[in-house]
C-alpha cells in the first residue's frame, strides 16, 4: 500500500428538495384545500476517524464527494425522501484543514470521532403550510436550501508515543528494526527511508509506539532534500529521540543542524523532551565514546546516552528513558488545570 499524508478533496452536501403545490381532490369532497408536502433533506458530508487506515491514499483516485440530494415533495402531505448521507473514512490523527492549508477546522485524534463537514439543506415547505384564514387555497412553495460546497484538505499525522529524529544513516531504521516488528528498508546509502514507518516497542512489561521518519538534512526548512513536511509524523509524541552517529566526523554540528531544523518548523517540536543518543557505538572504543561524548557536552550542553542499534547494545536503556519521559507526559496531560485562587 502506497503511503499518503497530505491530499485535496472536494464536498458538496445535498440540496433541499422542493415543497410541493398540490391540492385535495376527491369525488363528494367540495373544498379539499392544499395537501401540497415538504421537500426532502439534503445529505451531509460526514467525516469519521477509523483504526484500520494509516494512510490517505483512497483519497488520491477519488476526490469529489458529493450527498444525494432531497427529492421534492408530493401530493397528499407527502414529504419527499432525504438524501443520503457521504461517510468519508480517514486514519486517526488527521487533520481536516480548510482551503488555505492553515486554518485547521477539527483535529480527529481519537478514533471514533466523526464531524459532519457540509450540512445538508433543509427541504422547502409544501403550499400546506401556507393556508390561513384569509387565504385558504395558497399557490405558494418553498424550494430546497441549497448545499454547502467546499474544498479542504486532509493531512495525517501519525499517533505515536516518541518519534525518531536524525540526519541520513543516523540509523533511525536500523533502531526501530532491533526493538519491534516492523521492518523498514536498511541500506547504507542516505534517505533509504522515504516514507514513515511504526513499530510498536516493548520494554519492562509495557509497549508503545515509535515513528520513524526520513532523515533531515540542512535546509530541509527550506525544501532541500525531502524536506520538513515529515516532522508533521511527530508533533503528536510524547518525546524525541534524537540519535547522532557515533562515526560522523562532526557530531556536534549534526546535533545543532537537527535542532536548527525544529526550530524553523516552528511549534512547539523544538520543545518537547529529547533523549539524545549516540549511535554505532560498537565501532568505536572506550576512549573514543568518552571523548565524542564529552565533545558533545562541551558543545551542546546535552549528556547523551550510548547505544548501538546494529548489536542492540544500549537499546534497552533507551527504551526506558523514552518509557520514563512517555509516562511523564501522560501525567502531564491528565493532570488537572490550575486554576487561580479565589479572591474576595
Amino acid at each position: 500500500m502506497k503511503f499518503l499524508d497530505l491530499c485535496k478533496v472536494y464536498i458538496r452536501s445535498g440540496t433541499g428538495g422542493g415543497g410541493c403545490i398540490a391540492f385535495r381532490r376527491e369525488k363528494y369532497i367540495e373544498y379539499g384545500g392544499p395537501n401540497g408536502g415538504d421537500g426532502g433533506k439534503g445529505g451531509d458530508v460526514i467525516v469519521e476517524a477509523v483504526d484500520n487506515l494509516n494512510t490517505l491514499i483512497d483519497f488520491r483516485y477519488q476526490q469529489h464527494f458529493f450527498a444525494k440530494n432531497g427529492e421534492a415533495g408530493k401530493g397528499q402531505q407527502r414529504t419527499g425522501a432525504d438524501g443520503n448521507d457521504i461517510l468519508l473514512k480517514v486514519p486517526t490523527g488527521t487533520e481536516i484543514m480548510d482551503e488555505d492549508q492553515e486554518t485547521v477546522l477539527v483535529d480527529l485524534s481519537e478514533t471514533g470521532q466523526r464531524v459532519v463537514l457540509a450540512k445538508g439543506g433543509n427541504g422547502g415547505w409544501g403550499n400546506l403550510h401556507f393556508k390561513t384564514a384569509t387565504n385558504q387555497a395558497p399557490r405558494r412553495a418553498n424550494p430546497g436550501q441549497e448545499g454547502i460546497e467546499r474544498t479542504i484538505w486532509l493531512r495525517l499525522k501519525l499517533i505515536a508515543d516518541a518519534g525518531l529524529l536524525g540526519l541520513p544513516n543516523a540509523g533511525k531504521s536500523t533502531f526501530l528494526a532491533a526493538t519491534s516488528n516492523a521492518r523498514p528498508k536498511i541500506a547504507d546509502y542516505p534517505f533509504t527511508t522515504l516514507i514513515p514507518n511504526l513499530g510498536v516497542v516493548g520494554v519492562d512489561g509495557g509497549e508503545f509506539v515509535v515513528a520513524d521518519i526520513p532523515g533531515l538534512i540542512k535546509g530541509a526548512s527550506d525544501g532541500k532534500g525531502l524536506g520538513d513536511l515529515f516532522l508533521g509524523h511527530v508533533e503528536r509524541c510524547s518525546v524525541l529521540l534524537h540519535l547522532i552517529d557515533g562515526t560522523s566526523g562532526d557530531p556536534v554540528g549534526d546535533y545543532k543542524t537537527i535542532i536548527g531544523e525544529l526550530e524553523a518548523y516552528g511549534g512547539a517540536l523544538a520543545d518537547k523532551p529529547r533523549v539524545t543518543v549516540l549511535n554505532k557505538v560498537d565501532t568505536l572504543d572506550a576512549e573514543e565514546r568518552k571523548f565524542i561524548a564529552d565533545e558533545i557536552k562541551a558543545g551542546t550542553g546535552v549528556d547523551v546516552m550510548m547505544m548501538s542499534g546494529a548489536t542492540g547494545e544500549g537499546t534497552v536503556d533507551v527504551l526506558r528513558a523514552l518509557k520514563v519521559e512517555i509516562e511523564d507526559d501522560k501525567i502531564r496531560q491528565n493532570a488537572p488545570e490550575e486554576q487561580e485562587p479565589w479572591r474576595p
